[in-house]
């Protein structure tokens, strides 16, 4: 793989440090489904509907601004009565946001990892019918078949959304310093010209 802009994926700290390694230069953007779910965990349980309310309308903003305005009420709101939900979230907060960088139009499907999950579910319910495999080359068979399979859709089927725009906005937008910075960026930050 090469030219990765955008990893989607939960907050693993080994699989964060591996992005960080072998996408330098890609922006990491954290799974809003999997922080709601750290939230929760970490909200008193009287508290924890009225908690998932008020995350909506964060992940949902239309720019950072507003995000970062909804967060400000949420904190304020929260600090005494669940201070670990702010805690978490104030941590995961630009992680979860990474996105709103991105055209409106690839916001909703580059949030959270349902893609994956997805696919995952799949090599699972095929994998089940046959239950025990003979070998390791006959997992790698059905596994890389079912990744054939779904290439075709993406790339002749139906698709999940057009990326015609993604690239005219990728080729006009300003350069911005993403989330892992590659070295020669890193060195950029640390010291200017």
């Amino acid at each position: 793989m090469h030219d990765v802009d955008l990893v989607v994926s939960d907050h693993h700290g080994g699989l964060v440090n591996a992005i960080q390694v072998q996408f330098q230069g890609a922006t990491w953007q954290r799974c809003q489904t999997h922080l709601s779910a750290n939230i929760a965990d970490a909200t008193p349980k009287a508290l924890q509907a009225e908690v998932h309310a008020r995350l909506r309308p964060i992940f949902d903003a239309p720019d950072e601004t507003t995000a970062r305005t909804l967060l400000i009420s949420f904190v304020a709101d929260y600090q005494q009565t669940a201070p670990g939900a702010v805690k978490t979230l104030e941590r995961g907060f630009d992680d979860a946001t990474a996105m709103l960088a991105l055209p409106v139009a690839y916001r909703q499907r580059l949030r959270t990892t349902n893609g994956v999950e997805r696919l995952n579910e799949e090599i699972r319910r095929r994998e089940r019918v046959i239950r025990i495999f003979p070998n390791r080359d006959s997992v790698l068979r059905l596994v890389g078949a079912l990744l054939m399979e779904q290439d075709a859709v993406w790339t002749t089927g139906k698709r999940d959304f057009d990326m015609t725009a993604y690239w005219q906005w990728r080729a006009t937008r300003p350069p911005q310093l993403a989330l892992f910075p590659s070295a020669t960026q890193e060195a950029a930050m640390t010291h200017p010209a």
